[in-house]
């Protein structure tokens, strides 16, 4: 912001706190949860990643989650801090919200314990346009963009890719054997994290996933049973593939970024 680097963090007791990077100083103290905040959230649509001014932006508005459900805004700059509409959140799923996702269209995305992922679309006041049943605690969700795959996982240990457009699961991958916490995209390969201690790479390339869509499309259509609908075990190699030296490059930043 102005040329000053911020980071906004969210804590256990409710409080967002916006500092200044430099000088650690505490700008400012934001409250407006009434329980702790699991997640955030920079609105792309306050600036141009690709065009930012050499002096910085003005402002951001940022999204925040929290295990009261609710899904609040804030408007951010070094001057001042505020809500925005305080009196109406965004409550979209019936319990605790984990995890807030954009994607490209700007539309948000949410992970949440009541066992759902939902697209909450800009053009309908980030009102609800899709949901993702899940069928357990939804700790992580990430978008992939050029196959049009969305990703879960959560308590359910799994890893399960769905097809954006019509909400169908496409494949499931298993390999962790505690709950999955993280998801983070890698191009077209996704990365997830578990309390197991591991970290896992999946494939999403299209000769990886396009017989388990055409699977599912079947299914959908009543042409096949669902119930091995692109399920793959980690000891496959041709869907669980190590690192190429420029993604391990990649990873590497994502793990380090905030040191």
């Amino acid at each position: 912001l102005k040329n000053v680097e911020v980071i906004v963090s969210g804590a256990a007791d409710a409080s967002i706190i916006v500092w200044n990077v430099q000088t650690a100083e505490r700008l400012h103290v934001l409250k407006g949860h009434a329980r702790g905040i699991l997640d955030l959230a920079v609105d792309p649509s306050t600036y141009d990643h690709d065009n930012i001014p050499a002096d910085g932006i003005e402002e951001a508005v940022v999204f925040s989650a929290g295990s009261d459900r609710e899904i609040r805004r804030w408007r951010i700059s070094l001057e001042k801090a505020e809500q925005v509409d305080p009196e109406t959140p965004l409550l979209v799923h019936e319990t605790s919200v984990y995890a807030l996702q954009f994607d490209d269209d700007g539309d948000l995305w949410t992970a949440s314990a009541d066992g759902t992922a939902k697209c909450l679309s800009r053009f309908q006041n980030f009102q609800p346009d899709t949901t993702i049943q899940h069928n357990d605690y939804v700790r992580a969700v990430a978008v992939e963009e050029v196959g049009g795959y969305v990703i879960t996982a959560g308590r359910s240990e799994d890893v399960k890719v769905w097809d954006r457009g019509s909400g169908e699961l496409i494949k499931t991958f298993d390999g962790h054997y505690e709950e999955v916490s993280g998801l983070v995209m890698l191009q077209q390969r996704c990365v997830s994290v578990g309390i197991d201690g591991t970290v896992r790479l999946w494939d999403l390339l299209p000769e990886t996933l396009g017989n388990a869509r055409e699977q599912s499309k079947r299914c959908s259509e009543g042409l096949e049973t669902r119930d091995e609908v692109g399920s793959v075990r980690q000891g496959d190699e041709s869907e669980h593939v190590g690192l190429t030296e420029e993604e391990e490059r990649e990873l590497d930043e994502l793990m380090h970024e905030d040191n």
